[in-house]
């Protein structure tokens, strides 16, 4: 079996997992972070051993070609946090007028306890 057969590249950003809907990333993450194949399989119970392997050896030989799918990955979810921050859904808007709301009924409170 050739290493790449372990893997689903759907796009020239989105490599996953043979069978799973789990990213190289995700396993790389944890790699990265120095997180041993075992520890990365308690993290990650829907993957095996040899797939972890498989992640961890085609990460090393083609380590500059996967930085820089990092790179791009990492540079995409930045973007997509700057847009939901910046347009947040009504739902998330609601949460943080309740948050502020409540924030400022503690602060009141703090300020003018009630004595007994």
């Amino acid at each position: 079996m050739k290493l790449e057969d372990y893997f689903d590249f759907l796009s020239p950003d989105d490599i996953r997992l043979k069978g799973h809907r789990v990213g190289i990333d995700d396993v790389l993450e944890y790699y990265l972070e120095g997180y041993n194949p075992e520890e990365i399989l308690a993290n990650l119970p829907t993957l095996n051993l040899e797939q972890i392997h498989a992640t961890i050896t085609y990460y090393l030989h083609n380590q500059a070609k996967m930085d820089a799918y990092l790179a791009r990955l990492a540079a995409w979810r930045e973007d997509r946090y700057r847009e939901w921050t910046a347009n947040p859904s009504p739902a998330a808007q609601r949460i943080q007028t309740l948050k502020t709301q409540r924030q400022k009924e503690q602060a009141t409170l703090y300020e003018n306890p009630v004595s007994s």
